[in-house]
């Protein structure tokens, strides 16, 4: 049981379009070059997305693809089978002929239920998490990333490379440790 890459793509894919069509329609070639997949791989997962209506492809110049619905209206599991990928953990995919006894007779294997009811639960998460979720998830990050970014260039460096300026602790600057040899 694994997540293969096209359903990795499809949600990353979709990230990336839910947080730029603010602007207009995004193009596959800027969504392939910003997360680094195949433009060609791109058009086939899209025309999936199309077909189960998640998405929206406006042709011409200025053309590409924005969300068929809102964010929020979007869940990760929508997106995997609209690009059909299987989840299942079950080693007869589902159709419960999984063993073949001694005597000839086809049936549920004994882990046959557990399986399935893991299958259960993985696609009872995924359809909790919406897109915008994720969204949401990805600005944060990035939030945290520009601050963090901001905070390394404010503080001036010594030879060493280490901060000159003494840490804060409870709104007031510390005192420089000093380490004992």
């Amino acid at each position: 049981m694994r997540l293969t890459t096209k359903g990795r793509f499809a949600v990353t894919a979709m990230i990336d379009l839910a947080m730029r069509q603010h602007s207009g329609p995004v193009t596959l070639a800027a969504i392939s070059q910003r997360q680094n997949i195949s433009l060609s791989y791109l058009e086939q997962l899209f025309g999936k997305l199309r077909r189960h209506e998640l998405v929206d492809s406006v042709r011409g110049p200025g053309g590409g693809y924005s969300l068929a619905r809102l964010a929020r209206n979007i869940t990760v599991a929508d997106i995997i089978f609209a690009v059909d990928e299987p989840l299942d953990a079950t080693s007869c995919g589902g159709k419960r002929d999984c063993t073949s006894g001694l005597d000839g007779l086809n049936g549920k294997c004994m882990t046959h239920e557990l399986w399935a009811t893991l299958n259960q639960k993985m696609v009872d998460y995924l359809d909790s998490v919406s897109l915008q979720d994720l969204v949401d998830q990805q600005r944060v990050r990035q939030l945290q990333h520009a601050a963090a970014q901001a905070q390394g260039a404010s503080m001036p460096l010594n030879r060493a490379g280490a901060s000159t300026q003494a840490p804060v602790v409870g709104g007031q600057p510390s005192a420089p440790e000093t380490a004992v040899v």
